[in-house]
């Protein structure tokens, strides 16, 4: 099955957790792996992430997608709430924003949320699906995030057409190679530039991704061989079971195997530099939580912590206690997984 056919997720967040928390009694829960790891309750150790979502609004519909993004949702952040989120940076010496989605791009506040981060002295993040750049709105969008040197973090499953497509959707790998060489036509990807062009790969089926270093390696050999594309890091991200990727497991009857993989993958040093000890999130509507993945699952903030970025406190924040599931063996597995791919580097470069 083609995960880019897997329209739909399970009905709610409600849904998905019963699935993740119906599981066999032979597999560990995730707070008995913390705990036999001496990680038991995880807590934050200092904020130094402040992902902003600004809505499920995109342009695309991916299979693997966590959010359950596409054309036809409406979860859009407010300036109210916009607002809110750069008074509280305000507050902070938090260095590093992170704007996501759905294309975050699409918000109407995107470009006022990077201006007034930039103001503020912070280093600002989009994660961009690259196709959004060549939409007739945003013909000027790519100049915006060089002018504000935004540090973009581009989704690309492959560097051939086939597998691409198969996760994103028909026509997505040729408009992404376009958008690269906008990208790399401002100076993005070129050393020296201050302008940084990092892309995510996320395996395309029920499967763990390989070492990140030497996929980076095959990807930016094949993308300037046949494309002429520079860029400057990779990240490998490992497919959460959430929404869409959970539902593609169960149709394809691969869930009770790959969720076997996650946990058997579990590593102690992953766990204990999972990006939610240091990244506080923040929803379209306000409402905080550990992780972005935490967030599609509708588990905020708990134990005593501020739920609300209207009620920001950092005090309260820096050393929260963070709330978990069986999902967060996606983020433990291997080498770990992170929005910033992988939480332990390998040294030997395999």
């Amino acid at each position: 099955m083609s995960l880019a056919s897997v329209a739909h997720p399970l009905a709610s967040a409600a849904a998905q957790l019963r699935v993740l928390n119906d599981e066999p009694r032979a597999r560990q829960p995730f707070t008995e792996a913390l705990a036999t790891s001496g990680l038991a309750p995880l807590a934050a150790t200092g904020i130094t992430v402040f992902q902003i979502n600004v809505g499920k609004l995109c342009n695309q519909t991916c299979g693997h997608c966590h959010v359950d993004a596409g054309p036809d949702r409406r979860e859009i952040m407010t300036r109210e709430t916009a607002e809110l989120c750069i008074q509280a940076l305000r507050t902070t010496e938090i260095p590093t924003v992170d704007i996501t989605g759905g294309a975050p791009e699409l918000n109407p506040n995107f470009r006022w949320l990077v201006e007034q981060s930039r103001s503020l002295g912070r280093h600002v993040m989009d994660r961009c699906n690259l196709t959004v750049l060549l939409l007739a709105s945003q013909t000027d969008l790519a100049g915006f995030l060089a002018a504000h040197q935004v540090e973009i973090v581009a989704s690309l499953p492959y560097y051939l057409e086939q597998q691409t497509d198969a996760q994103r959707g028909t026509g997505v790998f040729a408009g992404s190679i376009e958008a690269l060489g906008k990208l790399n036509a401002l100076g993005y990807g070129h050393e020296g530039s201050g302008l940084r062009l990092d892309l995510v790969y996320n395996p395309v089926g029920a499967f763990l991704p390989p070492a990140q270093r030497s996929v980076e390696a095959d990807f930016k050999r094949e993308l300037m061989r046949r494309h002429g594309i520079v860029f400057n890091s990779l990240y490998t991200i490992t497919n959460m079971p959430i929404s869409r990727f959970l539902e593609f497991l169960l149709r394809s009857g691969n869930y009770e195997r790959y969720m076997d993989k996650l946990v058997s993958a579990y590593n102690p040093v992953a766990a204990a530099g999972v990006m939610c000890r240091y990244t506080l999130s923040v929803g379209w509507d306000g409402t905080l939580y550990d992780c972005d993945f935490n967030q599609m699952l509708d588990l905020p903030l708990g134990f005593g912590a501020p739920v609300h970025i209207g009620d920001f406190n950092a005090a309260l924040l820096d050393r929260r206690r963070i709330t978990v599931g069986q999902h967060c063996y996606g983020c433990t597995a291997g080498s770990g997984s992170s929005c910033g791919g992988v939480t332990i580097q390998d040294k030997s470069g395999a």
